[in-house]
């Protein structure tokens, strides 16, 4: 029987990538999506002998970000639309009482702020108001294009240029824990929240700062990172047991 859906616990199943699979990967960090699709894609090409096959992920993770992203290949990728529009869940460490340009750990602090007013029933409150839609600003450390140009690149340069809101959804957030200056809480939300300013903003909220310190992505829709695996373990199962994987359907 041919698998479409790699797993953790299906890597002794036939796959035929050419036709389609879609493989649920560990992104670990410092990686960056691309990174991982590009792994994939080479040890396909090379074992399969092909100079081309489709790869592609459902919902960009930034580099420092684990968890889980969901690689497509074949005729699979029609349905990376769909996925990535699937509501995600998140868990996030936050570190209060500073900010960085990024809204997160990949820059250096630009300023701080007090701390020692925050309580936790502040923090709960604070939190509870982000629940349902809202409109969100999108970073400057964005891959979001406008004239063709990437954010980010134009906020390495120093520069900052008007962005739109965007309409999001937050279904849940629940604090996790609350020690010192980190805070670890746990999101669910629609497709196009960026945690990274839900991070700035909540210690905005808090009359102090904050950002995204670590970020793991734990569920995608029904998938989930616990199924996952690491790919690094996946471009080793490939090397190991791609020349008796099938590379065509049966009829």
């Amino acid at each position: 029987m041919i698998e479409y859906i790699v797993t953790k616990d299906t890597l002794d199943k036939a796959y035929d990538f050419k036709r389609g699979v879609m493989l649920l990967v560990d992104k670990p960090t410092d990686w960056t999506s691309f990174d991982v699709v590009n792994k994939i894609r080479h040890k396909l090409r090379h074992h399969l002998q092909i100079k081309k096959i489709k790869v592609g992920h459902a919902g960009t993770l930034d580099p420092m970000a684990t968890g889980l992203l969901v690689v497509c290949t074949g005729k699979y990728t029609k349905q990376i639309e769909s996925l990535t529009g699937m509501r995600k869940r998140y868990t996030a460490q936050l570190t209060l009482g500073a900010t960085t340009p990024s809204y997160d750990a990949e820059s250096e602090i630009d300023a701080t702020y007090p701390t020692e007013h925050i309580t936790k029933e502040q923090v709960e409150a604070v939190l509870a108001t982000y629940l349902g839609d809202s409109e969100q600003l999108p970073p400057m450390f964005s891959a979001i294009k406008i004239d063709g140009q990437p954010l980010y690149k134009l906020a390495r340069k120093g520069k900052t240029i008007e962005r739109k809101t965007r309409f999001i959804n937050i279904g849940e957030i629940k604090l996790l824990s609350y020690e010192g200056t980190t805070l670890e809480i746990e999101v669910e939300c629609s497709k196009g929240t960026y945690i990274r300013t839900l991070a700035y903003d909540i210690g905005k909220a808090l009359d102090s700062g904050a950002y995204l310190s670590a970020l793991r992505r734990t569920s995608i829709g029904d998938y989930l990172a616990s199924d996952s695996t690491d790919v690094l373990a996946i471009a080793d199962w490939l090397d190991k047991e791609m020349p008796f994987l099938p590379t065509e359907m049966p009829t």
